[in-house]
């Protein structure tokens, strides 16, 4: 399903997407890339990936234009094909691949693909981001690894039902603006430890099939659905809210706005959620450091009640400096200064109620 509009329909959209000066920027660097027929880009795969090929003179662009995400699958696929055997450059400019993920194909579509004249096959990642001196923001170009190594994984099942199979190089190609000029620049990414993980993950991945067998029957997640019946629908399926949801998922805002209506604790972080142990929402959390619910024996109700008590104690002090001197033991108002009177057990009481009232309004 489009999970885009599903989140539309329930009222959450996600704010997903690329700024329009960004988009362009990255459009305007990428056919500078490709341009005279993928001369330059050709080039930096000679040079950082292959340099004891004969050099790129004239490479092959075959058109990958087909109907549909499938025909252009397939139409990869016979390119593909065709230039592994050829012995020359090839150059695939935004083919669409396909990966199966739990049971369901997923489309997508790499910067570019170039097949060596010794067959084997090279995933290009062209990004927008800036290489000063040779390098780039390691967390962007974690990024784009993982990403690249997603198409290796699709590209590897491509190759599978080619005979004699071709290499699949796990060494992408990672083309970046040249410090603040426009001008392309190159990095060899080894992407086998993320290859790796994701082949992991992806085996890990509960199957669709067994998704739907446990929902209720008669479900149904169309868009078009009464917004109270779509809700419903989404809430036959279990989730839990994190913060990162929001830089993955296009359901995050429905869901955080979920988790929040309930009390969740994971809505506040995973971390958190895994040091509070079987309190699983606030009013739970907030019973348990009052002294109102909870076993005294659980690690996190007694951290709680310790955090608590330091807490009413640190806003006590804060304010007893303003009634110092001005109580006796007996009440009376007349006595030593700093002994506590029925005005310092007052103001503790406050610093108390006001430790709860700011801790229920976090």
């Amino acid at each position: 399903m489009d999970k885009a509009a599903l989140a539309r329909a329930l009222g959450a959209p996600s704010a997903f997407g690329q700024s329009q000066f960004a988009f362009m920027r990255g459009n305007a660097f990428e056919g500078r890339v490709k341009a005279d027929g993928g001369a330059e880009l050709l080039r930096l795969v000679h040079q950082k990936l292959d340099p004891g090929a004969e050099p790129p003179q004239q490479a092959h662009v075959p058109d990958l234009t087909a109907v549909g995400p499938e025909g252009r699958t397939a139409r990869t696929a016979l390119a593909l094909r065709e230039a592994t055997p050829a012995g020359a450059w090839t150059l695939l400019d935004h083919p669409m691949l396909a990966l199966d993920v739990a049971g369901s194909p997923a489309f997508l579509e790499p910067d570019a693909v170039v097949v060596h004249p010794d067959g084997s096959w090279t995933v290009v990642e062209i990004k927008s981001f800036p290489m000063l001196d040779g390098s780039a923001d390691p967390a962007k170009v974690g990024a784009a690894a993982r990403q690249a190594a997603v198409y290796v994984l699709a590209l590897e099942e491509v190759a599978a039902r080619v005979a004699p199979v071709p290499r699949v190089r796990h060494r992408v190609l990672l083309v970046c603006p040249k410090d603040f000029s426009n001008l392309p620049t190159a990095s060899a990414v080894d992407v086998r430890k993320q290859r790796a993980v994701t082949a992991r993950q992806l085996t890990r991945l509960t199957r669709i099939e067994d998704i739907a067998a446990v929902l209720p029957e008669g479900v149904c997640f169309s868009p078009e659905l009464p917004a109270e019946e779509l809700t419903a629908a989404v809430e036959a399926v279990p989730a839990t809210y994190a913060p990162e949801c929001v830089s993955a998922c296009e359901l995050a805002f429905h869901c955080r706005a979920r988790s929040r209506a309930d009390g969740a604790v994971a809505s506040l972080g995973r971390s958190l959620r895994a040091e509070l142990g079987g309190l699983t929402t606030v009013e739970e959390v907030l019973a348990a450091a009052h002294g109102e619910a909870g076993d005294p024996d659980d690690p996190a109700v007694a951290a709680l009640r310790r955090a608590a008590a330091l807490r009413a104690e640190a806003l006590a002090g804060a304010e007893a400096p303003a009634g110092a001197g001005r109580g006796t033991a007996d009440g009376s108002g007349h006595g030593m200064p700093g002994s506590a009177g029925p005005e310092a057990a007052n103001t503790a009481a406050r610093g108390a109620d006001t430790g709860r009232e700011v801790t229920s309004c976090r």
